[in-house]
């Protein structure tokens, strides 16, 4: 937080938090819960998703206009309306999560990597791929804000065009017939929805930089709802292009079937690998900051509060362990 630069609302709060949205679900695991709920059990699933992340959205923006938003993003919305009792336990499960989401990208990122490239895609060689994804993006946070977030400038053009190469290409895997009803599966709609909503609050990503926003009244509510109503549009028009494009059962067994339909596969991969690697950056660069105001606030030891580049380096094998400890399992 050291930066002296400030961003707006779309530098700031809509980019970072429309990256982790359209991240690595999209890309690996859309197609299977359509394929599995068919096209009416996945806009089911994409509406009470999004119905959760509005509520939640309209929340967090109603009280970033009324108070002060400091660093911290959501703990610190939380901690001033609730309380610092309520908003640090929510404040140190939020950081933990944001932590341990890192490995999920990073396990996305190296799984599409080494099979692209025809590396090893067992555990180990993860391990590897992610390691080494980790230590290029830690690299990238501790030069400076500025810099990791014209990175998600560019990123966020390659998954423009790698959704645009997505829709217009040509498909031989057109169903025959269709239901708008699931198909008999043994997955029940729950586990579908439990795959899919981890994708839906991507928004969270954008509040965590309130204490690098120029203006986080205007900034929090205009980024945040913007980010989660493009994505819900998004994920909609998937899941019917999807359902209406491709077989069930391809959906279901092949995750990485839209590198096959697109026009250009190269583009998707840099989609994929863009998005993943962005919700990772995102996690790097958010959750240093709700630990950095826990430890203002005395919740955590005050050492994480002093925001020195020490301190990042403290974090960075943090996350390395909490990511090779989730591989593990």
């Amino acid at each position: 937080m050291s930066d002296k630069k400030k961003f707006g609302a779309f530098a700031g709060v809509f980019t970072p938090s429309i990256l982790t949205i359209l991240g690595v679900i999209m890309y690996l695991r859309m197609g299977w819960v359509v394929g599995n709920a068919g096209l009416f059990g996945s806009i089911v699933i994409i509406v009470i998703a999004h119905v959760i992340s509005v509520s939640t959205g309209l929340s967090v923006s109603s009280i970033s206009t009324d108070k002060k938003v400091g660093p911290g993003g959501i703990y610190y919305i939380l901690s001033r309306s609730m309380g610092i009792p309520i908003g640090g336990a929510i404040g140190i499960a939020l950081y933990v999560g944001t932590a341990l989401s890192i490995s999920l990208y990073l396990i996305g990122f190296a799984e599409s990597f080494n099979e692209y490239l025809g590396f090893d895609t067992a555990i180990n060689g993860l391990r590897i791929t992610g390691s080494i994804a980790l230590l290029s993006l830690v690299a990238i946070a501790l030069i400076s804000t500025s810099v990791a977030l014209k990175t998600q400038f560019l990123i966020l053009i390659a998954i423009i065009i790698s959704l645009l190469s997505i829709f217009i290409g040509n498909s031989d895997y057109i169903p025959e017939t269709t239901t708008l009803l699931t198909e008999t599966t043994s997955i029940p709609m729950e586990v579908l929805f439990a795959v899919f909503f981890p994708a839906v609050t991507g928004f969270t990503a954008g509040i965590a930089m309130s204490g690098d926003l120029e203006n986080p009244k205007q900034a929090i509510p205009k980024g945040t709802i913007a980010a989660i109503g493009v994505g819900f549009v998004v994920y909609l028009i998937l899941a019917v292009f999807l359902y209406y494009s491709i077989g069930s059962e391809t959906l279901k067994s092949d995750y990485n079937i839209l590198l096959k339909v697109a026009f250009f596969a190269p583009a998707v991969v840099a989609g994929i690998w863009g998005a993943t690697l962005s919700s990772a950056l995102g996690g790097i660069l958010g959750g240093p900051r709700i630990l950095q105001a826990m430890s203002v606030d005395k919740i955590t030891p005050k050492f994480f509060g002093k925001g020195k580049v020490k301190i990042m380096n403290l974090l960075m094998h943090c996350y390395w362990y909490s990511s090779l400890h989730n591989w593990v399992f």
